[in-house]
């Protein structure tokens, strides 16, 4: 075999089909946009106008909400933890955290927190900090002999006059009206 004998398997490639190249090709004269209007001409965006009727895009009603500070959390659940236990990637006489469980290669990189669930069964004996911890997968952890340690999140000074005066006023606005 040479390089100039080197060929595609039959079928592997495909012409593309040439619009508007006369009546022959079965793309012609249209070129497979029907005919005349706004819809066979270029850059139409005709797309949810009915015409001067209220179009149903707005006359259905919003719904949900998808909050711009979400925040992303590494989820790793009981039987995960078990594996890199069994694998020797986990000190269990060392706290568990997202930095200890990231340099075991459990999770892929460090989000916002940690998100412990309880899908599995654990064995070992695990001293885990995590911003959250499933009912569940609490339970597992104390009965296999560990403990949960939650990371409380900071509140600000600033936040916490926030809420007061929010507070104070529902209060008073209540008082007025009842």
């Amino acid at each position: 075999m040479r390089l100039n004998e080197l060929r595609d398997i039959p079928g592997a490639s495909k012409n593309r089909i040439r619009v508007g190249r006369g009546i022959g090709s079965g793309r012609g004269k249209t070129g497979g946009r029907g005919v005349k209007g706004q819809k066979s001409r270029e850059g139409v965006s005709i797309n949810g106008f009915e015409g001067g009727q209220m179009p149903l895009h707005r006359r259905l009603p919003k719904r949900g909400f998808s909050p711009i500070n979400r925040k992303d959390m590494n989820e790793v659940n009981l039987d995960r933890l078990q594996i890199a236990v069994d694998a020797g990637k986990i000190d269990v006489t060392k706290t568990v955290d997202v930095a200890s469980l990231n340099a075991a290669g459990v999770v892929r990189r460090e989000l916002h927190g940690l998100r412990i669930l309880g899908n599995g069964e654990l064995k070992a004996k695990l001293n885990i900090k995590a911003d959250h911890v499933s009912a569940n997968a609490k339970a597992a952890i104390e009965k296999a002999g560990g403990s949960v340690e939650l990371i409380v999140p900071k509140v600000l000074p600033a936040d916490v006059a926030k809420r007061e005066k929010t507070a104070a006023k529902k209060a008073a606005k209540a008082k007025t009206k009842g």
